[in-house]
């Protein structure tokens, strides 16, 4: 969420902020929730204060033997109005409290001007797209060919945009998985985690998938509230919900491999064929929970670690930073890595790797301890995908094919696919 303090005193400097993002900020409810909330929070402390100073006056003239019964009388009817304005006031502040919710995050003076992902700015690009001298197969294909990847009993399972993997496709996935995080656990210094896949409510509100992604949830039929996780980010960067942490244990760094589990509601087209975008699929994540002065620092730092796991596996891709209309709401600042698919002829996203700053924060209460003037301070949040395990697995598939539908696996993943180099016949 954002900072209460800046949306009421700089009202018209967030509406020009959030403008940029294309998001409409309606200034006329905020305000006038805002004068509604003050002006029973001052008849609220109106009402105590006379309360308070005609109970004293009870006292006085009970000991001067008054009749103080016209003096109950008044208590008691201001202890009445004080209840309803409270009850106005708790009305009040939840209906703002809504609003607030609603708002995405500011985006960083930095980040690019833009409303759609076409004014995206492409920062890098590592490696050379492969040029072929066959018509190269798509991942569904070769999958078929290889015999490692089943749409038709997934959907006898469970139903359409789930996929069973076997074989050496299974392997491979696994591979990844477990190359990625030792990559990061080893070179990068990331605490692997193992988090729950399901979460409550709370923990979906404080990364911001609540109130707004709702639709895009899978939400368990419990009176628990509970809801399949979307991304590992949500159980990780909740580990710090409702804490003061010492500013010395700051950074903290983790990365988890977890399955993830989205409705996709709303997507369509050729996303609809293969592992692109599944109901459920497997993702390495990386999250920082830093000192504010360090977030851009660490953005630049989170979004190369995922990028090093490109260059090891040798694959063609590319660096985009969102402009600001393409910002996910709790983002600030953020870059894309979209590594290169032959079957489609472009770049597809693999990670989005994302400053946060104190928006997470402060909708979890996440806090340090300042070393200077020991007060909590709200930390900033970070979090990227370091990869996406089955679109990695997708472009292995399809970037290292050969003529005969053969898939050259990169020597980086030898020593964890047990020495198979090559998934088919030569």
């Amino acid at each position: 969420m954002l900072d209460p303090k800046l949306l009421r005193e700089n009202t018209a400097e967030v509406a020009n902020r959030l403008a940029k993002r294309g998001f409409n900020f309606d200034v006329a409810t905020f305000e006038h929730l805002e004068n509604q909330r003050k002006t029973l929070q001052v008849r609220a402390q109106e009402l105590q204060n006379k309360r308070n100073v005609s109970s004293k006056a009870i006292g006085e003239a009970k000991a001067k033997g008054l009749d103080i019964v016209p003096m109950r009388e008044e208590v008691n009817q201001l202890g009445e109005e004080l209840k309803q304005v409270e009850v106005a006031l708790a009305l009040v502040q939840q209906q703002l409290h809504d609003f607030c919710a609603g708002l995405p995050n500011l985006p960083h003076p930095s980040v690019p001007e833009g409303l759609t992902e076409e004014e995206n700015v492409e920062v890098r690009v590592g490696g050379t797209p492969p040029v072929f001298s066959f018509t190269p197969k798509d991942h569904v294909d070769l999958g078929a060919k290889n015999k490692g990847m089943n749409f038709e009993v997934a959907a006898k399972l469970t139903g359409s945009r789930f996929v069973v993997l076997q074989g050496q496709l299974a392997r491979l996935q696994r591979a990844l998985a477990q190359f990625m995080l030792d990559i990061h656990t080893q070179e990068h210094g990331y605490t692997e985690v193992y988090v729950p896949y399901i979460v409550n409510k709370h923990s979906l509100f404080g990364t911001g998938q609540l109130p707004k992604f709702a639709e895009d949830l899978f939400a368990l039929d419990t009176d628990q509230g509970y809801y399949l996780i979307p991304t590992a980010e949500v159980s990780v960067t909740n580990f710090v919900r409702d804490e003061i942490v010492p500013a010395s244990s700051l950074p903290l760094k983790f990365v988890c491999h977890s399955t993830c589990f989205r409705s996709e509601a709303g997507s369509y087209g050729r996303d609809m064929r293969g592992m692109i975008r599944q109901h459920q699929f497997e993702k390495v994540e990386l999250v920082q929970l830093v000192l504010p002065e360090q977030s851009l620092e660490a953005l630049e730092a989170l979004t190369g670690h995922a990028e090093v796991i490109l260059k090891r596996l040798g694959l063609p891709y590319r660096a985009v930073e969102h402009c600001a209309g393409d910002l996910s709401p709790s983002a600030a600042k953020s870059y894309d890595l979209e590594v290169w698919l032959p079957s489609q002829q472009c770049y597809r996203e693999i990670s989005s790797c994302s400053n946060c700053e104190d928006y997470q924060a402060r909708r979890m209460q996440a806090r340090y301890r300042h070393p200077t003037t020991n007060k909590p301070e709200l930390l900033h949040t970070l979090n990227g995908s370091g990869l996406a395990v089955g679109r990695t697995l997708v472009a292995i598939m399809e970037n290292f094919q050969d003529e005969k539908g053969n898939i050259h696996l990169p020597e980086a993943l030898w020593a964890y696919t047990g020495g198979v180099r090559v998934i088919g016949e030569e």
